[in-house]
């Protein structure tokens, strides 16, 4: 098949396309590539800020598009897949589907049909957006209120508009699956695609001396990741046991750069309010490393998972709790090397791209044999 994914974010879709062009499908990544991460595609539909970013983007607009004609299977990373308003991306979209085969949408991204998920106030225990029947620290920031648009009119009615143009949606997380499980549109869940072949295995193969705990800081998601209470609670850590563990931070640093600063780790803290691990913790766990971050019993129980239960879940609903496991991990550094070789084995089984590819041929199969 000819396959257009149409933007990109943790290198999710760059993964993905590695996979399938090795399985003998033809691939083609458009992708911001001035946004902080840096994400190299083959397609750039970066649009740079101010009057003079505009003007270049509409004068780049129709070139982009003749290049986004004659796929089998266009996947979208987001409703909101160029910067252009609702109504000028509803145009654009409406091109697509009359210039390409298939449009399928990759849930991985905050949209309004997860956003409504997790206000409801009884699918999840707690979320991004919702701890228990309090709102988090980020909808009580100042962020989220310079962040939410989802309420606007316009902008509701375009995520339906969008969503109902789909033949199909790709889940994943399972928050996200969870999220579309009621609609009408066929879904499917496939998983992370992890290039495990990428990431050498580096075993903690015996008892550290001194645990390294490291933590990615994204500057505009840090309350919405819990990435601030992660980190504090690794800060009290590492105050009350310097001789037993220390801290690496690595602060809105391209994609790159962040993979070799994680490495030389042996325990990542990511994603403090998910019930699944995301891409930055598979990752490192593909590399030996121990993950703290979601891994509530719904999650392995939705992906089959009964005997390798490696990952460290913290719960977000009280202090204590991710001090405690932190604690655990320190007093308990014996068990690093059996939990590093179970992590990888994890990845390995879940989430390597070729099995997530694999699940993404089937879902499409599916749709375009009917």
């Amino acid at each position: 098949m000819k396959i257009l994914f149409l933007g990109d974010v943790s290198n999710f879709h760059n993964t993905l396309a590695h996979a399938l062009r090795s399985a003998g499908h033809e691939c083609v990544v458009a992708s911001m590539a001035n946004s902080w991460q840096r994400i190299a595609g083959d397609i750039d539909i970066s649009r740079e800020d101010g009057i003079l970013g505009t003007a270049k983007f509409a004068a780049k607009l129709p070139f982009l598009l003749a290049k986004m004609c004659g796929y089998d299977i266009v996947h979208f990373i987001n409703p909101h897949f160029l910067s252009l308003k609702p109504n000028k991306l509803a145009q654009v979209l409406a091109f697509l589907k009359q210039h390409n085969r298939y449009l399928f949408y990759s849930a991985c991204c905050t949209d309004y049909d997860y956003l409504s998920t997790c206000h409801d106030g009884s699918t999840f225990r707690y979320s991004d957006f919702l701890l228990g029947d309090k709102p988090s620290p980020y909808v009580e920031s100042h962020e989220w209120t310079q962040h939410n648009h989802w309420d606007n009119p316009e902008v509701v009615n375009y995520h339906h508009h969008f969503i109902n143009n789909m033949d199909g949606i790709v889940a994943c997380l399972y928050e996200y699956f969870v999220s579309y499980k009621n609609q009408s549109i066929p879904l499917a869940y496939a998983g992370i695609p992890i290039d495990t072949d990428a990431f050498k295995p580096r075993y903690i193969e015996s008892e550290p001396q001194k645990v390294r705990f490291f933590i990615g800081i994204q500057r505009q998601k840090t309350i919405l990741k819990g990435a601030d209470r992660l980190l504090y609670a690794a800060q009290r850590i590492t105050e009350r046991y310097p001789q037993l563990c220390e801290l690496a931070i690595a602060e809105s640093v391209p994609f790159k750069e962040y993979v070799n600063l994680m490495s030389s780790s042996h325990v990542i803290l990511d994603q403090l309010y998910s019930y699944t691990p995301a891409t930055n913790a598979l990752m490192a766990m593909a590399q030996g490393m121990i993950a703290v971050s979601g891994a509530e019993p719904e999650f392995y129980d939705f992906i089959g998972e009964t005997t390798n239960r490696p990952i460290i879940n913290v719960s977000p609903l009280t202090e204590d709790d991710i001090y405690n496991k932190l604690e655990w991990i320190v007093l308990n550094k014996s068990q690093l090397p059996a939990l590093s070789r179970t992590s990888r084995e994890f990845v390995v089984k879940h989430n390597d791209s070729r099995i997530v590819a694999q699940k993404h041929i089937d879902f499409w199969n599916k749709i375009i044999t009917k």
